[in-house]
């Protein structure tokens, strides 16, 4: 399951967070993102337990993406202990996002 983050939230559930999250910096107009989406859902049940799965718009919330450096979407941050571990930029198929998830994991 994907949570929805807003500016509100972020610090919480991001880096306040016991597990490892990602969080899918996205936006309603980007194409990628949305090729993304459906994706990133299937990949987050694969996943519990181990990484927390959230996104947050930055279309809604532009000073949160700012604060993070994010200047291409889609983007997946990755935070382990508040601080950002990795990042993957742009669409990626499953098995492709599967392989950097599990490599970035592997380091955490």
């Amino acid at each position: 399951m994907v949570q929805e983050l807003s500016e509100e939230n972020f610090k919480q559930e991001v880096l306040e967070s016991d597990l490892p999250v990602i969080v899918d910096f996205w936006a309603e107009w980007c194409g990628p993102c949305k090729m993304l989406a459906p994706i990133y859902e299937e990949v987050s049940s694969e996943y519990e337990g181990k990484l927390k799965f959230t996104k947050i718009s930055t279309q809604d919330y532009p000073s949160v993406a700012g604060e993070n450096a994010v200047t291409g979407i889609p983007c997946l941050v990755i935070f382990s202990a508040g601080k950002e571990v990795d990042r993957i930029v742009g669409f990626a198929p499953k098995e492709q996002l599967k392989e950097k998830i599990d490599s970035i994991l592997s380091k955490v």
